[in-house]
């Protein structure tokens, strides 16, 4: 019986400035290694994390997963979370717990975050594969679809209380705000590395067209792959085979 990557690996912590402490799991091995990024309220033990950390410890490769500041078994506070913090978790495991070249994987969030961390470190990413991704969620799938007075309480009062049949969290002014210091959708990327993006048609949360949008802003060697009847979690077996037949290709390509 194989091992899966978690029983090889320890949960560790990285002391952050402020006393919180931000959880990771990391296998030695060889370059260019792996980078998970997950998601909004996500965590690194997800089946498609998971699945990421088990390719990578097959093909012996490096692998860094980590969670942000209040997710998964990362501390903090939600309510006090924002785009800022979540990307400066992101650059602060990139850079003290990798090194040398890294293929980057985003999911939802993640795929925002990570744009913005292969913006600031272009020298040391080998490629990147983008999972269904949620670029300027915030602005064009928070703020721009909330009716009006909920707009007011999140400005008047700092939150508005998010509530359905799963799941609740606060939908905080810093968050918004926060979102609108990086936003991505207008801002031009020319990448020097393979971008590899995966989106569901079927995606009730981010929908494919905002992958669209995305690629426009991109110059390169970009390629995308819409599937027809997958939703956003891309965790179908259906689905984390195309994700394991794509990082197959892309470690290929770059010749690692």
């Amino acid at each position: 019986m194989s091992l899966r990557a978690d029983d090889m690996t320890d949960l560790c912590f990285l002391d952050r400035e402020d006393g919180e402490k931000l959880a990771y799991r990391q296998a030695a091995g060889a370059g260019p290694g792996i980078v998970w990024v997950g998601g909004f309220r996500s965590d690194m033990e997800g089946t498609k994390a998971a699945f990421v950390a088990d390719w990578a410890a097959r093909k012996g490769r490096a692998c860094l997963r980590f969670d942000y500041y209040a997710h998964g078994g990362s501390t903090g506070d939600f309510a006090k979370g924002t785009l800022t913090r979540w990307l400066d978790d992101a650059l602060t495991a990139f850079d003290r717990l990798s090194t040398g070249k890294q293929i980057v994987v985003g999911s939802s969030m993640g795929g925002w975050i990570s744009n913005l961390l292969v913006r600031a470190r272009p020298e040391r990413v080998a490629g990147v594969i983008w999972l269904a991704p949620a670029p300027d969620f915030t602005e064009g799938l928070i703020w721009d679809l909330m009716a009006e007075e909920v707009r007011r309480e999140v400005m008047d009062k700092g939150q508005w209380l998010y509530t359905s049949e799963d799941e609740s969290y606060p939908i905080t002014r810093a968050l918004i705000e926060s979102g609108r210091k990086h936003l991505v959708l207008d801002r031009p990327l020319k990448v020097s590395f393979p971008v590899r993006i995966l989106h569901g048609m079927a995606d009730r949360d981010v929908p494919w067209r905002r992958t669209l949008k995305l690629v426009e802003t991109l110059e390169g060697d970009v390629r995308v792959t819409f599937l027809k009847n997958s939703e956003h979690r891309l965790s179908s077996p259906a689905d984390i085979k195309l994700l394991e037949q794509t990082l197959d290709a892309l470690a290929e390509e770059i010749g690692a």
